[in-house]
């Protein structure tokens, strides 16, 4: 038997909406849509697509458009470089030997759950009676269908979970943490999905790259990260690679029409919004052994700064971002257009209103592998190995046989 079923359930109360002129014998378009994995079913809107990631395994768990992903993550996903801040959708797998993700929720009995995901815009349930793994990304709008699951006749119920695997989905386990991105001067990458261990090998013997981007969290975060653990930070930096994490959140409020997750206009709402997703991600960060005095980087994509409203809750977001990861003993980085954010951050350097971040990361696709940003940023601002060049946007190169498509950035960190 099939271990995936998809079934399409058409609401009646669609056909009162028909046009007269109809023919009686015109179905309704359907409206939602059951989707059951290993007994463990759910129902969805009938636009959002549904991947077999048995029947497709290099397709990417990425969340440009509404999806549920069902089965276990390939080992080599074809995955864009930088995916723009992404919608919503889940992942229903076999919780197998996988260790719950800190923070899920384990569930002996029943399927329902409560719908508040975590402040990064995700929620995690293990449903031992189905023996499945569920996520949902991309905030409230993916959390609350989960409020519809219920369990069929196939689930099958998992074996009981050691004393290790319940508290890590209650309590922050103890790590040895490390501290990034550390002192490094020249090549990095970032891709959307954090890159296999045997990828990463083959990557450090055979090109010169020694930084890797990779996206922690965030309720606009578009790629789902099926490697990315403490381990895997941890192994990185051991195997002599300098991580550069990245928060992606809330976008510019001008900006609703390209994203879906927008902070307020309102200053003081927008101030405290940042603060929110700075300890989020501190949160985060030390769940990957992600240390103190680490640099967690935002992500604010490009926006219209001619619209002064929207500069302003920007500047006042990205002030709570670096004040709030300050308090919680971080440093802070910000992500952006060469031309929109950082170049913002620039010229309210000194303005005593706002609060500069400690690293910054310009997306300038110029093909310069420096750290110049003049005109947009004058030498003396971030001139203490505070830089970050991505001067190349998404493109495929392959060292050491494998392949992978990146953005590739020069720096001059510590």
């Amino acid at each position: 038997m099939r271990p995936v079923r998809v079934l399409v359930a058409a609401v009646a109360a669609a056909a009162a909406l028909a046009p007269s002129v109809a023919s009686a014998d015109t179905p309704a378009s359907p409206v939602t849509q059951h989707v059951t994995h290993r007994g463990y079913d759910v129902t969805v809107p009938a636009s959002w697509r549904v991947v077999d990631l048995v029947e497709r395994p290099a397709a990417c768990l990425i969340f440009d458009t509404p999806t549920v992903y069902l089965g276990p993550a390939g080992t080599q996903q074809d995955c864009p470089a930088h995916a723009g801040p992404g919608t919503y959708g889940l992942w229903i797998r076999s919780q197998g030997s996988t260790r719950a993700p800190v923070g899920a929720r384990i569930l002996d009995r029943g399927a329902a759950v409560s719908v508040r995901p975590d402040a990064g815009g995700e929620r995690h349930v293990v449903v031992r009676d189905a023996g499945v793994l569920v996520s949902s990304f991309g905030g409230v709008r993916a959390a609350e269908v989960l409020r519809s699951a219920h369990l069929t006749a196939e689930a099958r119920r998992a074996p009981a979970p050691s004393h290790a695997e319940r508290a890590s989905g209650s309590a922050q386990q103890a790590v040895a943490r490390v501290k990034v991105p550390g002192r490094f001067t020249g090549r990095g990458f970032d891709a959307c999905t954090a890159p296999g261990g045997n990828v990463m090998s083959a990557w450090r013997k055979s090109s010169n790259f020694r930084s890797v981007g990779v996206y922690i969290g965030g309720v606009s975060r578009a790629c789902a990260q099926p490697r990315l653990t403490a381990d895997w930070v941890r192994k990185r930096v051991a195997g002599g690679w300098h991580p550069l994490p990245i928060w992606v959140g809330l976008q510019a409020p001008c900006e609703r029409d390209r994203f879906g997750h927008t902070m307020s206009n309102d200053p003081g709402t927008a101030r405290a919004q940042g603060r929110q997703a700075a300890g989020a991600a501190a949160d985060r960060a030390q769940n990957l052994a992600i240390g103190k005095r680490s640099v967690l980087y935002y992500d604010i994509e490009g926006y219209n700064n001619a619209n002064t409203t929207c500069r302003r809750a920007v500047l006042n977001f990205l002030s709570g971002w670096t004040n709030q990861l300050h308090r919680r003993d971080y440093r802070s980085g910000v992500y952006s257009s060469i031309s929109s954010g950082i170049s913002d951050l620039s010229d309210t350097f000194n303005n005593d209103r706002f609060t500069p971040p400690n690293h910054i990361w310009a997306a300038w696709w110029n093909g310069e592998r420096n750290v110049d940003f003049k005109p947009y940023v004058p030498d003396g601002k971030w001139s203490g190995r505070q830089r970050v060049h991505q001067y190349r946007g998404g493109h495929n190169e392959t060292h050491g046989g494998r392949t992978l498509n990146i953005d590739s950035n020069y720096m001059r960190v510590n």
